[in-house]
């Protein structure tokens, strides 16, 4: 564990049991303990779509790149762009989890990922990409154990190349900052405040042990009831369930 700009980070270990849950998971705990608009803030605002699902969930810090396929000018005049962006990926430790802006939006002209990219990020210690923009070598990148968020598949590169990196960008409606925390799946994405990291891993926890003796429990547990026995133990379920919620965290939940 360790400690940038006053604010705890969670550990590679934390990371990995953070990755157990699903993207919702996650959020239910991180509500509970924010002080920012759960309604607004965090999470992608716009659609995307995971192409590899059968992954389950990613989680890691941001790697940040700005591209623009569409202009071949930047091959010409950052010849060495490539080369310095892989460095700055390298000294990074990780999982990672790099977030691609594409200058083109909302067109897409050609792909930042593919077959070889993956695995030259997969080597240096990334997991996957969340990029508002488009990928090809879909199945490819799936062997290579590289799970991919994106706007949509094409079939060309066009010009693509780093054009800056290591700096804020905006993907799906959401500004991400380089070593943000994020965890995502199928479902979308979260970006977790530095803030928020410390209590975020028993938040989840806490909130999924929370549903599964009371919520779910009342709604499965169900065999030889009457409807009205089923409404009134889902009452009282839903009664403990805010019950544990504001004891632990002096806020009410969803149901």
């Amino acid at each position: 564990k360790s400690r940038t700009m006053d604010h705890y980070q969670m550990s590679h270990s934390e990371m990995l049991e953070l990755r157990r849950w699903n993207t919702p998971t996650i959020y239910n705990g991180w509500e509970q303990i924010t002080k920012h608009d759960a309604g607004k803030e965090a999470v992608n605002l716009e659609p995307v779509t995971d192409f590899m699902p059968q992954m389950g969930a990613m989680v890691g810090r941001a790697i940040t790149v700005v591209v623009e396929p569409s202009n071949p000018v930047h091959k010409k005049t950052k010849l060495s762009a490539w080369s310095e962006y892989r460095h700055y990926v390298a000294s990074v430790p990780g999982p990672k989890i790099v977030v691609v802006q594409d200058l083109d939006k909302p067109n897409t002209f050609g792909a930042f990922w593919g077959e070889v990219n993956s695995n030259v990020h997969r080597a240096l210690g990334c997991v996957g990409t969340i990029a508002d923009g488009a990928l090809r070598d879909v199945d490819e990148m799936a062997y290579a154990g590289f799970k991919a968020l994106a706007r949509r598949m094409c079939v060309g590169h066009a010009f693509n190349w780093p054009v800056r990196w290591n700096c804020e960008v905006e993907v799906f409606g959401r500004s991400i900052q380089p070593g943000q925390l994020i965890h995502a799946d199928k479902h979308g994405f979260i970006v977790i405040p530095p803030e928020d990291e410390k209590d975020l891993l028993e938040a989840a926890r806490f909130m999924d042990s929370n549903e599964c003796r009371t919520v779910i429990d009342a709604a499965r547990t169900n065999a030889g009831k009457s409807t009205e026995e089923l409404l009134a133990a889902m009452d009282a379920a839903g009664k403990a369930f805010r019950t544990a919620i504001q004891e632990k965290f002096g806020r009410r939940g969803e149901f």
